[in-house]
């Protein structure tokens, strides 16, 4: 199945075009761009341990390590995107073959945020003389959350750069029909009325200092949601004539911050009501799920990649192999609908089951043999691939339920106590207590 899915959304002469009509400095000369991601997609799914490690064991590589780890510095944050951006279109009409709902109908949803890569090893000579973090860059990733692909991806090499400033060429690639949803860093003037303007719409969790209003009606009651109580207004800001909404959230507990209230801002006609809207906003949480599973699965935090574009590629490429995971998972739990309607497949599990086989499968069959699903019809993929998922073990593959997190206090520790050494099994014995 993944072999299917990842020929559907990557094939080497596709991505070679992608290189070609993306590239702006870069050019293709012994090594292509197929072979780079080729080798990272190894690394992410966890079938070898580093990007050394992957090339020294590839018979063909036509270069030297030393070129190769020039072409990955290189790599233009262009074509990252544009990777992410064909490889959803290509695998969004196989995951329309199979059962979907819409969270909102007529609207397709996407969730905005962005993922701060951590510090990096100084393993670049630049690096080795400095005393604080390494921070390689960050990403602003757009997420669907009905069809459960990242959509577009906007890569930016400087870590200090203002999410807000980058988030402005996605406003641009905005269509009609779209809900974007964001959080309170993403409430600005220019935001909000560029959504406006290319006929999308938007909830976003209002800032405490901006924009400024220049327009509020008058509050009245809009009933409750599963978290609270609910109130509107219509508001309006300066340059935009189109009155907008402000939804009141009064919850009935507080968040893990302490926070009581929430209000958010939306554009969306009245026939959607504000208990949709309060509802809506509550999905964008899936995309924190979403970074934490690239991070723990997928090995998105490449540390030993201390160069912006490099860490970059590794976290687009993570991305790229998330979204064909997630039309296994989806192929999965319908194939087993009938047998347990409640299976949700475990993104882990999932990849755990993919790397256990998938080195004997290259082994066994060429890639001569899967070269024909690139070119395969939406419904044939999706046909086939449901028919392979029927082969597999819905307790494989499902989630493990777990409790809620018991909280934990925290507060001032002395340094001398951090320092502090033990012994596991004095520990051990310690609690287990004097036996009888």
């Amino acid at each position: 199945m993944a072999r299917v899915a990842l020929e559907q959304a990557l094939p080497a002469g596709w991505i070679d075009e992608v290189f070609e009509a993306n590239r702006q400095r870069q050019y293709p000369r012994e090594l292509m761009m197929s072979t780079v991601v080729e080798l990272m997609m190894l690394v992410s799914l966890g079938l070898r341990p580093s990007l050394h490690a992957a090339a020294r064991k590839m018979e063909r590589l036509p270069v030297s390590l030393a070129a190769l780890y020039d072409k990955v510095n290189r790599t233009e944050p262009a074509v990252l995107r544009a990777l992410v951006q064909g490889s959803a279109a290509r695998l969004a009409p196989v995951m329309a073959q199979l059962d979907g709902e819409a969270s909102l109908a007529g609207w397709r949803l996407r969730i905005l945020d962005g993922n701060h890569l951590p510090a990096s090893q100084k393993r670049l000579s630049p690096l080795r003389d400095q005393r604080g973090a390494a921070l390689p860059g960050h990403t602003l990733v757009v997420y669907d959350p009905d069809q459960a692909l990242v959509t577009d991806i906007v890569a930016c090499e400087d870590a200090h750069e203002s999410e807000r400033t980058v988030a402005r060429t996605l406003v641009a690639s905005a269509r009609a029909g779209e809900l974007w949803l964001a959080d309170s860093h993403f409430c600005t003037r220019t935001l909000l009325q560029g959504w406006q303007q290319t006929g999308a719409a938007f909830i976003v969790r209002e800032h405490g200092r901006h924009p400024s209003l220049v327009q509020q009606g008058s509050w009245h009651e809009a009933g409750r949601c599963e978290t609270g109580v609910l109130a509107e207004q219509s508001i309006g800001i300066e340059g935009d004539g189109v009155p907008w909404r402000r939804i009141q959230l009064v919850l009935d507990e507080p968040t893990r911050d302490g926070l009581t209230q929430l209000n958010l801002w939306s554009n969306l006609p009245h026939e959607v009501t504000a208990q949709q809207i309060a509802n809506l906003y509550r999905r964008r949480w899936r995309i924190e799920g979403l970074f934490g599973r690239l991070e723990s699965v997928l090995n998105s935090e490449i540390r030993t990649l201390g160069h912006p574009r490099a860490a970059l590629l590794g976290f687009a490429t993570a991305v790229l192999a998330y979204n064909v995971l997630s039309l296994l998972k989806r192929c999965i739990e319908q194939a087993h609908r009938e047998q347990a309607p409640e299976l949700e497949v475990s993104t882990y599990h999932l990849a755990v089951d993919v790397v256990s086989d998938y080195k004997g499968m290259l082994i066994a069959l060429p890639p001569s043999a899967w070269s024909s699903w690139s070119e395969a019809s939406p419904e044939r993929t999706a046909d086939y691939l449901l028919h392979l998922a029927r082969f597999v073990s819905p307790r494989s593959v499902a989630t493990s339920k777990r409790g809620p997190k018991k909280p934990k206090p925290k507060g001032y520790v002395e340094a001398a106590a951090v320092r502090k050494h033990v012994s596991t099994a004095r520990v051990l014995r310690s609690a287990k207590g004097a036996t009888p």
